[in-house]
């Protein structure tokens, strides 16, 4: 026991390596067997400072379970819930929910700190004092199923949110400052924030499953991009279209109906991964609106949209320059978005405001080579007489390109 010495560098953990080697090539008397045994303390605690082994990732832990348990991907639905969803599991385009981690910790013994891997799920149990869950839109968000929940369980309010929680990145997802009123975002006074909290928790969770084909990088759209997809506006598909040019530039388009109370447009944000998101609700559905919208958004992406905690919520019925807060980014987003549609040249030489014949209207649309339905819906906004030229606002024509995911 005299030539224990502490572990501090390599020599020693060698030299205290080599110890136990012989140890245990030899007879071990009493005396060696308590040195044998401060050794391997000593190397235990060195080896726990210096070489830490990384936890495996949720889906190598869950794969060693099931090869060590001969499982196959039907043994595992009971507790993640369909064949669908532990395909996606295992291949990485879902992530967990506390509801899987509890229930595969639960049966399968797998710890819940491998579970949580990233530690989303550990942010979802430190919430925030201002949260107050029950304001949540619980029994609609039940009945869209954009939360899981067994009905034969009762659940608190809490409970059900922390599924969408996780998928949408965590309780930091949101900034906290949407949980109220916010005079900086162009939103109603009548908004209820626990509602348009929802919504943007299920647009994020949404983005994170899309697989996109590019990753967003600075300078990847400009005002030419936009001009480009403006000319889009003129097939009959050009609203796909469009969501698959974002998709390239590696921006994610995810379509959410408004849940009541929200009174939104639009949204541009950020997922915990950096991906920029465009959320639509789509809740005027026609042609007009939706371009003005998407490029509205569109315009945040690229000139707004920094990192994960800048947030724009639009209600685009709004006008920036009725209100005293400082919206100069949703004016300039306006801006560039009416200047991609219709360049303001042409549409100040064109003089559509005082005779909006829809045979001026159709030969303007083809001379700026836009859709007749975004010429139709400026004449219908700066005259304030919305029910002029109401055949060519494209009602009822975008939903129909967009899946019913909400």
């Amino acid at each position: 026991m005299s030539n224990v010495r502490p572990i501090r560098n390599e020599t020693d953990y060698d030299a205290a390596l080599a110890r136990v080697d012989y140890i245990m090539s030899t007879a071990v008397s009493d005396d060696l067997r308590d040195e044998l045994d401060v050794l391997s303390t000593l190397i235990e605690v060195y080896e726990d400072e210096h070489y830490p082994i990384d936890l495996p990732s949720p889906v190598e832990a869950i794969q060693f379970r099931m090869e060590q348990s001969n499982l196959s991907q039907a043994d595992l639905v009971p507790y993640i819930g369909s064949r669908a969803k532990v395909s996606e599991v295992l291949s990485g385009k879902r992530t967990l929910t506390l509801k899987m981690i509890r229930a595969l910790n639960t049966h399968l013994g797998i710890p819940a700190e491998v579970l949580i891997g990233d530690g989303n799920v550990a942010d979802l149990q430190t919430p925030s004092k201002e949260v107050h869950w029950d304001r949540f839109p619980i029994r609609e968000l039940l009945k869209r199923g954009w939360l899981e929940t067994n009905k034969h369980v009762a659940k608190s309010a809490e409970d059900l949110m922390a599924g969408l929680l996780q998928e949408a990145g965590g309780m930091q997802a949101v900034p906290q400052a949407l949980y109220r009123k916010n005079d900086s975002a162009r939103q109603n006074a009548s908004m209820d924030p626990y509602a348009l909290q929802a919504w943007c928790l299920y647009v994020l969770a949404e983005a994170r499953k899309q697989r996109l084909p590019a990753t967003y990088s600075e300078g990847a759209i400009d005002q030419d991009f936009l001009r480009f997809l403006a000319t889009l506006s003129r097939l009959s598909d050009g609203p796909k279209r469009a969501v698959e040019a974002l998709a390239q530039k590696g921006v994610a388009v995810v379509y959410a109906r408004h849940l009541p109370k929200t009174y939104l447009d639009g949204a541009a944000m950020r997922t915990k991964e950096q991906v920029p998101v465009i959320g639509l609700s789509l809740r005027f559905d026609r042609l007009d609106n939706f371009w003005f919208c998407l490029l509205h958004e569109i315009v945040h992406v690229w000139r707004h949209l920094k990192d994960e905690h800048d947030f724009f919520i639009d209600d685009l019925k709004l006008d920036p320059s009725d209100h005293s807060e400082d919206w100069s980014v949703e004016e300039e987003a306006d801006l560039l978005a009416q200047e991609a549609l219709i360049p303001s040249e042409k549409w100040s030489d064109a003089d559509l405001l005082s005779r909006a014949t829809p045979s001026r209207v159709m030969a303007f649309a083809q001379s700026v080579n836009v859709h007749p339905a975004i010429v139709a819906g400026r004449v219908r906004r700066e005259t304030g007489n919305y029910r002029l030229l109401s055949q060519f606002v494209g009602s009822n024509e975008v939903r129909q390109h967009f899946e019913e995911t909400a």
